[in-house]
């Protein structure tokens, strides 16, 4: 299809607040609320995370930006990298369960940090800004017929990345030609190996967005200095979908309601710090609360994309990173079984190496669903040593807009996660902040 960059573009830098539906700017406040939330756990918790903190400040150069969770500013680049690093690093952040995407990590910190930098953002500029992003990283993961993973590339900073160029377009003011240029220098500068789910010491999967956030700033602050790009990035015989999808896309769902429906209304917040594709397997296992030790066996039946979580069996029963065991159902749903929840401190150092853990893991296994391509619903079988058994099917786990969390929720898992960096009266004044975010004049103004 010719022109889909530009229409898209068009699109980005088109759209006025008023045209946001009211549900959607109220998705969007409850997503950047869950985002400053979990960026500032990660600030404490989040392997890897300090290193890019740290070297944001070693470099040193203008405060531009605020470092989330940090004393200190760094460089708008710098911040955006750093900032970044955070938004996956404790996997809580929002997710849309209709494809393979976190649509707000990688332009939460990146849309922040320009913000911050360029001053004189409204919140109603910056919300905006958010629902385009979001909505297009949907729209780009919904189109996909062949997943990237497929062909060794990551997809959720890969298509996050667009939706941080989209996000910082309309902050930077771009044009709809300097906007599809952004998306062309984009595409020079970022990648993303799925190489990061095989090596079980590494921590890249806890800070993949941070490269996403940094690309998309300098994509758009290139193009607003005039460096043009190709005609077609997205759609073109060498765009995003013939190198990463090798063209097994359909634009249908990318311009399908453009402008008019905006999927951040559809995401799922996460009541539980792990990957989506765990929660109908903790839920189930919460729900029955079995007797640990009478488990004999855990089967887990969904979509064979979902194999990844289980996949190598060794590391996935004895996970040697938080982010890794996150990524794992047998650690996941042994958690859930011993401890009847999961929480942040399910993934400490004690836990990983607890043999407790190790054991019931070693007894759960998993049969891919033929066909299946929805990527959280699950048959969890439980079998018992007395020889009873029961079976529990999710099709949508806690969070999802059919099973939502409530605003108190959020408020309260943003209050959980904030402790880690804030004390009391600075994370109750940023909350109303940013559930007042409507009405603020200068996103630089949200308290620290």
């Amino acid at each position: 299809m010719t022109n889909l960059s530009a229409r898209i573009a068009d699109h980005v830098t088109g759209i006025r607040y008023e045209d946001l539906p009211p549900a959607t700017v109220e998705a969007t406040i409850r997503s950047l609320v869950d985002a400053m939330g979990v960026m500032l756990a990660a600030s404490s918790l989040g392997e890897g995370t300090a290193a890019f903190a740290d070297l944001a400040l070693e470099n040193g150069g203008p405060a531009q930006a605020r470092l989330i969770g940090r004393a200190g500013h760094a460089p708008l680049l710098a911040a955006a990298l750093a900032n970044g690093a955070l938004a996956h690093a404790v996997d809580f952040e929002d997710a849309f369960d209709g494809a393979p995407t976190h649509p707000n990590a990688a332009q939460v910190p990146a849309a922040l940090a320009l913000a911050e930098t360029l001053g004189g953002v409204s919140g109603q500029d910056f919300i905006t800004a958010i629902a385009v992003g979001c909505d297009l990283v949907c729209r780009m993961g919904l189109a996909l017929i062949d997943s990237p993973d497929k062909f060794g590339f990551y997809p959720p900073p890969l298509l996050g990345a667009f939706g941080a160029v989209a996000a910082c377009a309309r902050i930077a003011g771009l044009t709809s030609a300097q906007t599809v240029d952004a998306f062309s220098l984009l595409l020079c500068s970022h990648n993303c190996s799925a190489e990061l789910k095989y090596s079980p010491h590494s921590t890249v999967r806890a800070v993949r967005d941070s490269f996403a956030a940094q690309a998309a700033v300098q994509a758009v602050l290139l193009a607003k200095r005039g460096v043009r790009g190709f005609d077609a990035p997205i759609e073109g015989k060498a765009g995003f979908y013939a190198l990463y999808a090798r063209g097994g896309y359909d634009p249908a769902p990318i311009l399908d309601g453009l402008g008019t429906r905006f999927y951040g209304e559809q995401l799922s917040f996460k009541p539980w710090p792990s990957c989506r594709g765990t929660h109908s397997a903790i839920e189930a296992i919460i729900a029955h609360a079995p007797d640990p030790d009478s488990i004999e066996s855990v089967t887990i039946t969904a979509a064979p994309f979902l194999e990844m979580l289980f996949e190598p069996a060794a590391q996935k029963q004895r996970p040697q990173t938080a982010i890794d065991a996150k990524f794992s159902l047998p650690f996941t749903v042994a958690t859930a079984a011993i401890h009847g929840e999961v929480t942040l401190d399910s993934f400490t150092p004690e836990a990983l190496a607890d043999p407790r853990l190790h054991a019931l893991a070693e007894r759960v296994s998993f049969v891919p669903e033929a066909g299946s391509a929805d990527l959280t619903a699950a048959t969890i079988d439980l079998r018992f040593a007395d020889g009873t058994a029961a079976t529990h099917r999710i099709v949508h786990p806690l969070g999802h807009p059919s099973n939502p969390l409530t605003d108190a929720a959020l408020d309260e898992k943003f209050r959980m996660c904030a402790a880690l960096a804030l004390v009391p009266p600075d994370i109750e004044g940023l909350l109303a902040a940013l559930r007042g975010l409507r009405t603020l004049p200068d996103v630089a103004d949200l308290p620290h």
